[in-house]
């Protein structure tokens, strides 16, 4: 297949949103929005996930690409996001049409053909109404009691030694009286969270999710990669000055432990394949609508580019982190799937986008929900050290629930 890229107009940003959250793929940073719309027209498949590599750059290099010269990410593109369970199947998506869009109003349009067609795609856009809804059904898996005792059982396998962190997880089903608007949910969220990556994917089993991620895994551009490995969280309460708690977080001896340890991980990981890898000395804070975490920035980069590994390369050398798993990652991983007993699908699973060149933005996947129709699924987690208290725990999932099922929902979910 030929792809034709060219500098196009500034595009209006909410009709960009609106038709990549509600029928396409979105992934939009304060930097960029990167919208996929049309059909899908071919896939990277990877039929046993991230335990076996994939030549993801040789399938979209099959495509020829023509025009104007442009950024990484505004060729040939495939979005996805994949689950959390390293060896299920799936795949990315190449849309028929890809909008790269940067905060300055420069504009790029890859499309299949030279027709003017994506302009109705854009323009018919409906505005997203659709107001926050009641709920209708609930359930809860596990129940807040029930996590809590899961934590205590975790902590106490911790104090052993045999692991030294895990994240335990739990999740919220339920439904409203509409179906619900993915566009209302990503408009809202990109309101409220402005420092965050708003996402809206369609997932390989007929969902889409949507959210509002805080968490780079990579950002590979050429030679050079960059990782943001977030891990330690307090709840900022609404209507008082976060400074106390901010000098808290920075100094709580059970968070910097926390946080340490994928920041560990990931540069220990990184330097099996990269020349030079450097972390900032110590984290900062990330203050969000209604958390704030601990961040370090990792940096790596090869000497020379063709030995830098591609964007999924990377997701096979890093996912799951233990900001989402657990260190060591296969104890961690049994653990889980002990306690939970839910299968976590596509929750803390990467997201993002791969180019023929092997450049790609990938993304942890949580802070979302999944749609279908009136239907919705939401998880939180919690990184879970020797230290943890379990109350405590139970009250960071409740408040990260909190800070985006508001996005869907007029009730508070416990």
């Amino acid at each position: 297949m030929k792809f034709q890229r060219r500098r196009i107009p500034t595009q209006p940003l909410a009709a960009l949103r609106c038709v990549g959250a509600r029928d396409g793929w979105l992934i939009e940073t304060a930097d960029v929005i990167r919208v996929g719309f049309g059909a899908a027209v071919d896939h990277v498949v990877l039929e046993q996930g991230l335990d076996v590599a994939v030549d993801a750059t040789g399938t979209l290099r099959r495509h020829d690409l023509e025009g104007d010269d442009g950024p990484p990410g505004s060729g040939v593109v495939a979005f996805g996001a994949l689950p959390f369970e390293r060896s299920a199947p799936s795949r990315l998506d190449v849309p028929q049409y890809c909008v790269t869009q940067t905060s300055d109003g420069e504009t790029w349009l890859t499309g299949l053909d030279g027709s003017d067609s994506w302009r109705e795609l854009l323009d018919g856009a409906r505005s997203p109404v659709q107001e926050t809804q009641s709920l209708r059904s609930l359930s809860l898996q596990p129940t807040p009691d029930e996590y809590a005792h899961n934590v205590a059982l975790a902590v106490e396998i911790l104090r052993s030694k045999e692991i030294d962190k895990v994240v335990l997880a739990r999740s919220v089903r339920g439904t409203v009286p509409e179906a619900i608007d993915a566009a209302a949910v990503a408009q809202r969220l990109h309101h409220r969270e402005p420092l965050c990556t708003i996402f809206s994917i369609p997932t390989s089993d007929q969902h889409r999710f949507v959210g509002a991620t805080p968490e780079l895994i990579a950002r590979r551009t050429g030679r050079t990669l960059r990782s943001h490995p977030l891990a330690g969280t307090i709840a900022l309460p609404p209507n008082v000055a976060p400074e106390d708690y901010l000098t808290w977080l920075l100094g709580s001896t059970k968070n910097l432990h926390e946080h340490n340890v994928p920041v560990n991980e990931i540069v220990t990981a990184l330097e099996s394949v990269y020349d030079d890898v450097r972390a900032d000395a110590g984290p900062s804070i990330v203050a969000l609508r209604t958390l704030a975490h601990l961040g370090t920035w990792i940096e790596a980069s090869c000497r020379n580019e063709a030995d830098a590994p591609d964007a999924l390369e990377v997701l096979r050398l890093l996912h799951p982190t233990s900001a989402v798993g657990g260190v060591p990652r296969r104890s961690a991983y049994e653990l889980i799937r002990r306690l939970e007993q839910v299968d976590r699908g596509f929750y803390a699973g990467p997201l993002g986008w791969i180019d023929a060149n092997g450049d790609g933005e990938w993304w942890i996947g949580f802070r979302g929900v999944m749609l279908a129709g009136a239907e919705f699924e939401a998880w939180a987690g919690a990184g879970i050290v020797s230290e943890s208290d379990p109350i405590a725990e139970r009250e960071e999932t409740k408040a990260k629930l909190a800070s985006f099922l508001s996005s869907v929902l007029v009730d508070a979910v416990q």
